[in-house]
């Protein structure tokens, strides 16, 4: 008989991706939904570690500029003991306490930070918080940490030999850290600091992002229920494609959940937005998130929204397009969600 051999950590994930997740969801009926909901989000809790014990934001305002229907803020603001989050909070002319308006927490992708989202420069996020923004809903576009303000240095991270996100992965672990984890605490911070203001009206909450900003909205919305509609752009996908043999990891320490294949996949953390508003966008032409896979992976979230009874809820935007926000569907939808 000829013995296999598995000597690289390749070929040892290509192994493990063969197994079914136990949490995977294979339920039809609600009673079904409830069981796997409740046992997949005590194990995304457990995995994704601890959060830091959150401080008073002690929001200081750096600027704030009026522009064509909305003014733009830039704040700073800490989230726990040792960390900062700079941010742009654009609110729409008109809201105030008197017409509290909806918000969005706009979360930047990977290697850009916040200033695509606000029209500073021009990126595939297509400076949607402005858009949103001229269209009546206060946003916030935080940077996360490793990008933007928060951009470690090259000698920290000993570039161009690793990512970053990596690095801060690792370090941030020696204290007992996820950086996901630390990341989604910020947006659940940002939520904090959006409820706080007076031209909100803090019951309708949205989050919206591509690619990085697609995990984001995923995890944050997943383990926030203050988030009424979610819009996850060029994001859902498959750990089989991701860890597969399409000849690269598509993954980094700031996407990286420890335990999540153990349990299920990315489409049963985007099940625990349900039963509340989520739109996927997926681009046929994206060479990042796979065309073919985002649409099964889509498929497996269909399955829980549809057990859980809200079907409708859930809503597939295939556009036409590469790795970028699909702007006005995603926009017409927060509208008629929040």
């Amino acid at each position: 008989m000829t013995i296999e051999r598995f000597l690289t950590a390749e070929q040892s994930v290509a192994q493990l991706l063969k197994t079914t997740p136990p949490l995977y969801f294979n339920g039809t009926t609600k009673a079904d939904w409830k069981t796997w909901r409740k046992q997949f989000r005590r194990h995304m809790r457990q995995h994704l570690g601890p959060k830091p014990d959150p401080v008073p934001l002690d929001v200081e305002t750096l600027e704030q500029i009026q522009h064509d229907g909305y003014t733009r803020e830039k704040i700073i603001f800490n989230p726990d003991a040792f960390s900062s989050i700079p941010a742009y909070v654009l609110i729409p002319d008109g809201a105030n306490a008197d017409n509290p308006a909806p918000a969005v927490l706009c979360a930047h992708g990977h290697g850009v930070g916040k200033d695509g989202a606000v029209g500073i420069v021009e990126d595939y996020q297509k400076q949607y918080a402005v858009e949103l923004a001229k269209r009546g809903f206060v946003t916030i576009a935080p940077d996360w940490r490793c990008f933007g303000e928060r951009l470690d240095r090259d000698e920290w991270v000993r570039r161009p030999g690793r990512d970053g996100c990596n690095a801060a992965y690792l370090a941030l672990g020696y204290f007992g850290y996820q950086l996901l984890q630390l990341n989604i605490s910020d947006g659940q911070r940002c939520l904090d600091y959006l409820q706080s203001r007076p031209e909100v009206d803090g019951t309708r909450l949205g989050c919206m992002g591509c690619s990085f900003g697609g995990t984001m909205t995923t995890y944050i919305a997943a383990s926030d229920r203050r988030i009424k509609a979610a819009v996850i752009v060029c994001y859902l996908s498959t750990l089989t494609d991701a860890l597969g043999d399409r000849g690269r990891a598509n993954t980094c320490g700031s996407q990286f959940m420890f335990g999540l294949r153990a349990a299920g996949d990315i489409a049963d953390v985007a099940g625990l937005i349900a039963p509340r508003s989520c739109m996927v966008q997926v681009g046929s032409d994206d060479r990042c998130f796979i065309e073919s896979d985002a649409l099964a992976s889509f498929e497996h979230l269909e399955k829980i929204y549809t057990a859980c009874g809200k079907p409708a809820r859930l809503v597939l935007d295939h556009f036409q397009g590469g790795h970028e926000i699909d702007l006005e569907t995603g926009i017409a939808f927060l509208e008629e969600r929040l």
